[in-house]
């Protein structure tokens, strides 16, 4: 399945969101939440997750960017599941790297869900008659 589309919540009392039903199926199994890049959280289904680190088992661990990286994915990642009303608990820690505190929005990105602070998100993404402004070359490069 490939994730996309935008979705808005409200993070509940016990640190849970909905995950919106349209992108359950492939987490039926369960999930692996993570730190993301750009202080955003990164939701795998176990088959995605299983696959990425199949890579990562094959870098050289000699090389100190390596570590690192691995270091930082492996120690933020919990092995989670969907409760029977579709919500996800958000460990403490992951809520504090990703800076969420009430509203969140839950972005599909090809392979993986996004959990961004909703203040983080209009910040990054701001007005998108100027990103797209601004990605024009990049855009014509990839040939879109």
């Amino acid at each position: 399945m490939t994730f996309s589309g935008e979705v808005r919540h409200t993070l509940d009392e016990k640190g849970r969101i909905v995950i919106p039903s349209r992108y359950r199926p492939p987490l039926k199994d369960g999930l692996y939440i993570t730190r993301g890049f750009d202080n955003a959280l990164f939701i795998f289904s176990l088959a995605e997750w299983n696959r990425i680190d199949e890579k990562l088992r094959g870098l050289p661990l000699t090389n100190p960017n390596v570590l690192k990286f691995m270091r930082f994915w492996y120690s933020g990642a919990v092995q989670e599941e969907l409760d029977a009303q579709g919500r996800l608990l958000i460990p403490k820690n992951l809520r504090e790297y990703a800076k969420i505190e009430k509203e969140v929005v839950i972005i599909g990105v090809s392979n993986r869900l996004e959990v961004w602070s909703a203040e983080l998100w209009d910040e990054y993404f701001g007005d998108p008659r100027e990103f797209y402004k601004s990605m024009g070359d990049t855009i014509n490069a990839i040939g879109i």
